[in-house]
């Protein structure tokens, strides 16, 4: 690489971080060029030369976000471990990235204000799918548990997580940070909530009672079988 292209490629990276922290804290249409550049030392010229609309900017924050996650993704698959538990890492790797990653969290709230481009979970969920299909072929999904349910939980525990974030004045450590919150919850998923006698106090939607919502997934984190202790 010459020296010409050694300094585009670091404007050009010096840009895509600059317009990440905007994007993150004030949104697409929150977010001027003319701004950008006053954070990034970079004039505007310089700018719409690498990217000619703020359009072609934001796509360059979100392919950063999608990149971060999807070498996340391949580190959590390609470690040894049961499906069901590479799900649980997963989601705690995501939150993770979501904490520490700005282009990530940009990926996601872009894809929310800007239709059409790709949402951040088209990344990771057909991973979840696959691998919780074979957790529930491999007997490690409890009871009645279904992968389809279970996606669904990766998929609230997942949203609920970047909200938490979100809507956090800064960032924590140890037990305050979106991590360690996200694996209290899953510990709860993982073992079960209330003895089961108490699931008939809640009704299904329609007003029947449920035979139980008591369904919890089949491993808890020391990975023992919850299923065989029921």
């Amino acid at each position: 690489m010459t020296k010409q292209q050694g300094r585009a490629a670091r404007t050009r990276a010096v840009l895509v971080e600059a317009a990440a922290s905007h994007f993150d804290r004030e949104g697409y249409e929150g977010t001027s060029l003319a701004r950008v550049c006053g954070t990034a030392g970079i004039s505007l010229g310089a700018l719409t030369f690498h990217f000619p609309t703020k359009a072609e900017l934001a796509d360059a924050v979100m392919d950063e976000g999608r990149a971060l996650t999807q070498a996340a993704l391949l580190e959590v698959s390609a470690r040894p471990g049961t499906a069901l538990g590479k799900v649980v890492e997963l989601t705690l790797e995501l939150t993770r990235l979501l904490e520490v990653e700005t282009p990530v969290r940009c990926a996601v709230r872009l894809a929310r204000e800007r239709p059409g481009t790709g949402g951040w979970s088209d990344i990771w969920l057909p991973v979840v799918k696959q691998l919780l299909d074979q957790a529930y072929s491999n007997g490690q999904l409890r009871g009645g548990a279904r992968p389809a349910e279970v996606t669904m939980l990766v998929e609230y525990l997942t949203a609920g997580a970047e909200a938490f974030l979100r809507g956090r004045p800064g960032p924590a450590a140890g037990s305050g940070s979106g991590v360690a919150q996200l694996e209290s919850v899953w510990r709860l998923a993982l073992s079960g909530v209330g003895v089961p006698e108490e699931a008939g106090r809640f009704p299904r939607a329609g007003g029947t009672a449920p035979t139980s919502v008591m369904r919890t997934v089949g491993e808890d984190s020391s990975g023992v079988d919850t299923a065989a202790r029921s």
